[in-house]
Parts: structure tokens; C-alpha cells; sequence
């Protein structure tokens, strides 16, 4: 009986494991990325990473959330065409509502198979800006806009999308909500949440770029969350316009701390890590090098006044030249997002501004402060009596030096404190020293 119990039990977990090799077998993965922020390089390597490892785990379709008011011209070419050339189902979904997929955002939605919004977001306004600070000439810029308009256009013909519609969103920077992209043949879907987007897309058969037709099959999924790691995280962060140039501002104070006070170590190696990850930002963003090389200077000049007596002309200077370089280091033209606060341009300015003329009214005290040395630096010290002579000397001990001196007034003992009022060669004239009674 008790073997029967035990081959029955046996039977019913090798049943288990079978039927659950076959559950897990017939689960469709999808893998979903997600993407809030300006398109940079970091963004790019990790749309490459994620589709990399969707196509390796076979995923049934690889959704990209996304949310971003644009960004660079390279990045987006790069995320493009991964995703055209991806050899899984890519569905671009605009989301959370409220978000949007402007500039380069919009072209990488139109690049997708599958392109879908969530009600209450808005694509569009792809008209090139320029991201490097210098001035394009107008020939120039017509040729980058007819160049970025015949792009768009060929993307949205291989998808299927109304082309003519689409290039208006570069030409003259259009913009369509969710139901105006959806009447004009620009997206594909309108869904509410990511469950409602992959219930419609279910059986969708979709064309690969080498070729294979595959089915769409979501009746049973399960979702992986594939997020940045912690430092495609951390790159994305400081790849802002705002934190590069609180990054340049803080290392340079460091650097300057360090070289006014030579041994401190702890502002040297903040400010050192902090102008590295500065110089990443600002080279990933393309910044333009007449602004940063005014910031250099300006701090160049702070270092200046530290180092020398210029009683504040060095501190104007450096001001002037850290603001007209704060503002041309990412120009109005690179679009809302690729800019400097010009908040936190008017704080760092005031603040290095405050600092160092509280630093220059120092250093002018200390210039206009008589010099004492020698003897009359012993003027106002306290000595202490060793001796009585006659009359009125006595010998002090000051500095551990015996002193004669002479008393001006009043009888002193020995052991009692005065005080010096005046020095005349070798001698001293001191007072005694008046004591405070305690009542």
C-alpha cells in the first residue's frame, strides 16, 4: 500500500513538471522598455541592450514606453535604425497621458511596426535645431531641414504611414495630439494602458526587415521590465544641460578651494570628479566651445584675484565672462531642453559674486591695516613681574624674555601682571594691570 502511495506521488510530480514545461513553453515574453527623457547616447546603448536581448529571448514584441521632448540628431539616427532593423515586433508607445514625443521622439515613433499613444499625449515639432551653439547659415539649414524632412518621409513609407503628414512635423514644426495622428494614418493605436496596447495588438502580422512574417500572439504573456541599470541611469542624469553646468561650476570652485589652501585634499577631489563628469556632459551634449572656454576663463580670473591683489577687478572680469558664457553654452535654438536655467545661471553669478567680494574686503582690510612687527608688536601684551628695582623699574618676564621696565604708575609685587604701553629701545613702560573683583 504504502509503495502504491509513493508511485502515485511520483507519478503526480513528473505530471506537474510536464505540465508546467508546457505552460511555460506556450507563455509569450514581452519585454518592455522604458524611456523618459532627452535622446542622448546613453538612451541609444540602452535601446540597443534591450532589443539585443529581446531578439536572444525570442520575445513575442519588444515595447518601448517613451517620453521625451527630443534630442540629438545622432542618438536618434542610431535608435532608428535599430529599431527597423530589429528582428522582433517594436512597438513605440507614447506614455504615460500627458506625456510627449517631440522632435527626435516623433521619429522614433514613426520608425516603429507598431506605433501607439496614450490618450492625452502629443508627437511632432521635428523641425533640426541647431545643438552645438554656433549659428547655422540659412542655406545650411535649409539643406539640414530638407535632409531631416526626406528622412522622415522615407521612415513613414516603409511603415506605412501618411509621409506627407509626416514631413509637415519638420518643415513647420506640426504637432498632433493622439487623435489627430491617429486620423492622419501617423500611429497605429490608441490605448490607455500598456494591458489595453497589447490586447489590441494580439495576431498583428508584421514584416521584419530580413524578411520573416511573424503572428503576434498575446493570449498568454508575460511582461519583463528591462530598466536602465544603475549606470545608464546615473549618465543619463548628469547628460542635462543644468546639471553640466552645475557639475563645470562646482569642480572649478573645487579646484580654485584647493589652490587657495593647498593640502585641504577634499575640495581638490570633489572638484576634480565633479569637471569629469562635466566634461562627459558637455561633450555628449555637444556644447559649444566659445562658451565653455568663457567659463574657463572666468574661473581662470577668480583664480586670479585669489592669488594676487587686484582689490575686485579680476572678480568683474571673471563675472562677466562666466555669465556671457553660461549663456552661450547651450543658445535658445537647441530647443526648450537643451538650455540653461537662467535661474541657475543668476544664483551661481550671485553666489561667486557675494563670495569673493567678501574675499576682496578682506584682503583690502588686511592692506590697509598698519603693519606691526618687531617692538611694537609688544605693545598691549601682558608681562609678568620677576622683580622690583629701585624707584620705579622693575624686571618683567615677556615672551620668556626678562625685560627692564618702567612702571608708569601705582607699585606692583612680584608674580603681578602688566601691561605694555610702550617700547623705547630696550626698555619697556608698563602699567599694572587692573584686576576684576567678582561680587
Amino acid at each position: 500500500m504504502a509503495r502504491a502511495f509513493r508511485l502515485a506521488l511520483l507519478i503526480g510530480l513528473v505530471a506537474g513538471v510536464l505540465v508546467s514545461a508546457k505552460v511555460s513553453a506556450n507563455t509569450q515574453s514581452i519585454e518592455v522598455l522604458e524611456v523618459e527623457g532627452a535622446i542622448v547616447p546613453v538612451v541609444a546603448d540602452y535601446i540597443d541592450r534591450g532589443i539585443g536581448e529581446a531578439e536572444d529571448k525570442n520575445a513575442t514584441v519588444c515595447i518601448i514606453e517613451l517620453n521625451t521632448p527630443g534630442g540629438l540628431l545622432d542618438s536618434t539616427g542610431e535608435i532608428v535604425e535599430r529599431i527597423m532593423n530589429a528582428e522582433v515586433p517594436i512597438v513605440v508607445y507614447v506614455a504615460p497621458m500627458g506625456a510627449w514625443a517631440a522632435s527626435a521622439g516623433t521619429f522614433i515613433t514613426l520608425s516603429a511596426h507598431i506605433a501607439v499613444m496614450t490618450p492625452g499625449t502629443t508627437i511632432g515639432a521635428a523641425h533640426p535645431v541647431s545643438g552645438g551653439g554656433e549659428e547655422i547659415p540659412e542655406e545650411q539649414m535649409k539643406k539640414i531641414t530638407e535632409f531631416s524632412a526626406k528622412w522622415m518621409k522615407t521612415i513613414a513609407q516603409e511603415r506605412g504611414r501618411n509621409f506627407e503628414e509626416a514631413e509637415l512635423a519638420v518643415t513647420e514644426s506640426k504637432s498632433f495630439t493622439d487623435v489627430d495622428a491617429l486620423d492622419c494614418n501617423l500611429i497605429d493605436l490608441r490605448a490607455n494602458n500598456l494591458k489595453s496596447l497589447i490586447s489590441q495588438i494580439n495576431g498583428w502580422e508584421i514584416t521584419l526587415a530580413n524578411g520573416m512574417e511573424v503572428s503576434i500572439d498575446t493570449t498568454n504573456y508575460e511582461t519583463t521590465r528591462n530598466v536602465m541599470t544603475i549606470i545608464e541611469r546615473f549618465l543619463h542624469a548628469i547628460s542635462d544641460p543644468n546639471i553640466a553646468y552645475i557639475l563645470l561650476s562646482v569642480g572649478t570652485i573645487g579646484i580654485i578651494a584647493e589652490i587657495y589652501s593647498p593640502g585641504t585634499l577634499f575640495p581638490g577631489i570633489l572638484g576634480a570628479i565633479s569637471l569629469l563628469m562635466a566634461f562627459y556632459s558637455l561633450g555628449v551634449l555637444n556644447a559649444y566651445w566659445g562658451g565653455i572656454l568663457l567659463i574657463v576663463l572666468a574661473f581662470g580670473l577668480f583664480i586670479g584675484e585669489t592669488l594676487t591683489a587686484t582689490f575686485g577687478l579680476f572678480t568683474a572680469g571673471g563675472v562677466t565672462a562666466l555669465v556671457l558664457g553660461s549663456l552661450l553654452l547651450f543658445p535658445k535654438g537647441g530647443g526648450a531642453w537643451f538650455q540653461v536655467d537662467p535661474w541657475l545661471i543668476a544664483v551661481v553669478a550671485i553666489g561667486i559674486t557675494a563670495f569673493f567680494a567678501f574675499a576682496v574686503s578682506k584682503i583690502i582690510g588686511a592692506h590697509r591695516r598698519q603693519a606691526k612687527t618687531g617692538r611694537e608688536d609688544l605693545i598691549g601684551k601682558t608681562a609678568k613681574v620677576q622683580a622690583a628695582l629701585e624707584s620705579e623699574e622693575v624686571v618683567v618676564l615677556l615672551r620668556g624674555e626678562r625685560w627692564t621696565a618702567v612702571l608708569e604708575k601705582g607699585r606692583v609685587k612680584p608674580g603681578e601682571e602688566v601691561i605694555v604701553t610702550k617700547v623705547d629701545g630696550l626698555k619697556l613702560y608698563v602699567t599694572k594691570k587692573n584686576k576684576e573683583v567678582n561680587k
